[in-house]
């Protein structure tokens, strides 16, 4: 994640530490916003406690749901939440309640910049009053090895040593150990003679090994929410926690800009723009095809909520309508926590993004776990060794697998042994592959649980707001930009049907928002014409090849306007014919709403061959 986003985690995780009063006072760590982890000597004998996150709620009486006074450590349950549910849920499923990411030390050596937070004697303050502390330190793992305990040492003594029988740490038992993000375990006893510049721990995996807490979480949960539990309990290195910031922020690089490719008469700053504030919400319906489709097949939704109701799903579109578009909006916001309330289970999720028209240039295969990484090209330096197959492994990845239909046909079904065995091997991992309409057949990968959705193109309204969002995003990049440009174009929109027509899709509206300010404010008015110019700025060697050929076919549709041309054929440019399903059963039939339809006679908008837009690598 992003410095910014990482210091928000950093407060959010240790804003987590609770103060439980039980048989002393001790240290609390959320485990759901219901569910407290604290040592079993804080509670004692008594089945309940008082729990409070000072700054929140009021205090309020839990119920110990389990405890083991051997392993030193408990769980208590609140009948209301203690905190907001959290925005950044680490386990997802129909219940997304699960808020800590937890992990097994799977290396002997020391892992530096750990952090402890918790309600310790000594941060007190007018007269008694509760306040959080935060430590630094180091865990070693070969300190505790043969007493099964984990021993954090500060980085430097957090209190003077004492010769009462109460340590100054008192009230520290239960605080949560972090690596990261990732809880490690919890605070247990300061040990003599060791001048307060120790404590031990008890580790998070000791207590999720226990037999008794397995079948609460399948209980409490369910077992689709407690198997993914455990596969977020993956072991932790020392290496993988600062890779991971670092992925992070070549992630967001990446794929906050998106650029128009092609139009050479554009400048860089005419033709790339802030996707953050270029992008729009686009419409999707949900396929009502295939033994597994969908819950609430045939219904139209925005694309963010149809998303959230699946963990895999295969995006079909047609050229230009935004499919990549979303990929590089979902793999930069969701690395960096930020998406909102209907995605939030994207949040936290380290995504891998597999842009096969990429990897079909370069000449390279179906990218295996360990190129995963490196397979969308990031200025970054190699992953620690095993990095991506931990990911995996412990449910954390976002798989987005870009443009199946630039696979040729005679290699598709490569791709989906590819597909399908990784995530029969990762079962936890959320994906999302996009494809055009009827590059593959209906049902493709239903057999790995796959939900389909097609994108709609863009009514009015959504033109009207892509215009206004392209024009902000403009003036972002030029103070000089004037409302006026943007004013201009909606007035011809508005008059010009066939215009408008053109523009359902968002590559041709940002065709055409870009030509627009790149003349001022003059834009042809016909279908054929506003084609023409966008061929003329095409300029050099095949460029000049593909407008030769691109003229034929053109002049060709206009000869023949009356047939509007099938939206499915859009962009097939060299090397990227559709192919028309051809197996067992029927071709699919793609949704044509009513309230889509252009004018009679006017036609669908087909892109031009080397008109695309994608992501645009900035600087960070």
């Amino acid at each position: 994640m992003s410095r910014g986003n990482s210091d928000r985690a950093r407060l959010h995780r240790l804003g987590r530490a609770a103060v439980v009063q039980g048989r002393r006072q001790g240290t609390g760590t959320l485990i759901t916003p219901s569910l407290v982890l604290t040592c079993a000597h804080v509670i004692g004998a008594a089945h309940s406690a008082r729990v409070v996150i000072p700054g929140g709620t009021e205090p309020q009486l839990c119920q110990v749901v389990w405890s083991d006074a051997r392993l030193d450590a408990a769980l208590l349950l609140s009948q209301r939440p203690l905190v907001d549910a959290s925005p950044t849920p680490i386990i997802v499923g129909d219940r997304p309640e699960v808020h800590v990411r937890m992990s097994a030390v799977a290396t002997d050596r020391p892992v530096p910049g750990c952090e402890i937070a918790g309600y310790p004697q000594i941060q007190r303050y007018d007269g008694g009053r509760l306040e959080l502390d935060q430590y630094t330190g180091t865990v070693l793992p070969l300190a505790g090895l043969i007493r099964k305990t984990m021993v954090f040492e500060f980085d430097r003594p957090p209190a003077p040593e004492t010769s009462g029988d109460v340590s100054p740490l008192a009230g520290l038992s239960g605080g949560p150990v972090y690596a990261g993000d990732t809880l490690l375990g919890i605070v247990r006893t300061v040990p003599h003679g060791r001048n307060h510049q120790r404590v031990e721990c008890v580790p998070i995996s000791q207590v999720l090994a226990d037999k008794d807490v397995r079948e609460w979480f399948e209980r409490r949960l369910g077992r689709e929410v407690a198997s993914a539990l455990g596969r977020h309990t993956a072991t932790h290195r020392s290496e993988d926690s600062p890779y991971e910031e670092e992925y992070a922020d070549a992630l967001v690089a990446e794929y906050r800009k998106t650029r128009i490719f092609g139009l050479d008469e554009l400048s860089r700053r005419e033709s790339e723009w802030d996707l953050d504030t270029a992008y729009l919400s686009l419409e999707a319906v949900a396929s009502n095809r295939g033994r597994r489709s969908m819950a609430g097949s045939g219904k139209f939704g925005r694309i963010e909520a149809l998303l959230a109701d699946h963990p895999r799903v295969l995006l079909r579109g047609d050229a230009g309508s935004g499919k990549t578009t979303l990929v590089s909006w979902l793999a930069a916001h969701a690395v960096a926590g930020t998406l909102d309330s209907q995605l939030a289970a994207f949040n936290g999720l380290v995504p891998f993004v597999v842009p096969l028209r990429t990897l079909r240039a370069r000449g390279t295969g179906f990218p295996t776990p360990s190129q995963l990484p490196g397979a969308a090209r990031l200025m970054i330096d190699e992953a620690p060794s095993g990095w991506a197959g931990r990911v995996l492994e412990s449910g954390r990845a976002l798989l987005l697998v870009d443009g199946l239909d630039e696979v040729p046909y005679e290699d598709r079904e490569e791709a989906h042994r590819w597909l399908s065995s990784l995530l029969k091997r990762y079962p936890g991992t959320r994906c999302l592959a996009t494809v055009r309409p009827l590059a593959v057949a209906p049902e493709w990968l239903e057999s790995e649980d796959f939900a389909e959705l097609r994108l709609l193109p863009m009514r009015d309204e959504d033109i009207r707001e892509f215009v206004a969002n392209w024009h902000r995003a403009d003036r972002l990049n030029d103070p000089n930009a004037t409302q006026e440009l943007e004013d201009s174009l909606s007035r011809q929109l508005a008059d010009n049907p066939t215009l408008q027509n053109l523009a359902r899709t968002p590559l041709l509206c940002a065709v055409i928002c870009a030509l627009h300010r790149a003349r001022q404010g003059f834009l042809p008015d016909t279908r054929w014409a506003l084609y023409h110019s966008a061929l003329e700025m095409m300029l050099g060697g095949a460029r000049q090849t593909a407008h030769d050929s691109s003229t034929r076919r053109l002049h060709a549709e206009h000869r023949g306007a009356a047939a509007a041309p099938s939206a499915d054929r859009g962009l097939a440019g060299p090397g990227r014919s559709e192919r028309v399903h051809t197996g067992p059963g029927p071709a699919p039939v793609e949704p044509n709403p009513r309230r889509y339809a252009p004018r009679p006679g006017a036609g669908s908008a087909r892109a031009d061959p080397h008109i695309h837009a994608q992501s645009q690598r900035t600087a960070p």
